[in-house]
């Protein structure tokens, strides 16, 4: 992985030397998918009708859609590849792969379990479920403890955190 100061030396033609299929093969899934259910739920509907009216002067059948043929075998396949696409490409961002693997000024920090502070921009490794909880911040208690470790952020599904719930109760 470049760093910082190789990647700004770096011409933009070497920035951009990617292959386009594996820079597009995300969006053209989607936009596939989107054409392809657009066809067979709106267009070939309507020209499936035209075309019976033109042949005989009346719609005798309805358009059977082939998407939906193979019990929507062809919907659940594509809903799991778009999602998948989807969660690997948000994984790519929070790991700073949208500015070209350098992590962005300011980004959100990604939480490492079983640590006392969050790491910014290093991958998080697995819990380790014998290790000390995380502490909690005690409500009821008549002294607040100060020295105690920060709690770990907690993250929304989007990667942003979540906003920390305040006790609005008198000590």
């Amino acid at each position: 992985m470049a760093t910082a100061e190789e990647y700004a030396k770096m011409s933009d033609a070497e920035k951009k030397k990617e292959d386009w299929m594996n820079a597009k093969w995300r969006p053209m899934m989607g936009w596939m998918y989107m054409v392809v259910c657009t066809a067979d739920f709106v267009l070939f509907p309507v020209l499936w009708s035209i075309v019976q009216v033109w042949g005989g002067g009346e719609v005798k059948t309805q358009w059977s859609p082939i998407t939906l043929q193979g019990a929507g075998l062809f919907h659940m396949a594509m809903g799991a590849v778009l999602g998948l696409a989807a969660w690997g490409r948000t994984q790519e961002k929070m790991a700073g792969a949208n500015n070209g693997g350098i992590q962005a000024p300011g980004a959100t920090p990604t939480p490492s379990f079983g640590a006392s502070t969050p790491s910014f921009g290093a991958p998080s490794p697995t819990p380790s479920f014998g290790s000390a909880a995380p502490s909690k911040p005690s409500f009821g208690s008549a002294t607040p403890s100060f020295g105690s470790a920060p709690a770990p952020v907690a993250m929304s599904a989007s990667g942003k955190p979540m906003p920390v719930l305040q006790d609005d109760r008198e000590l």
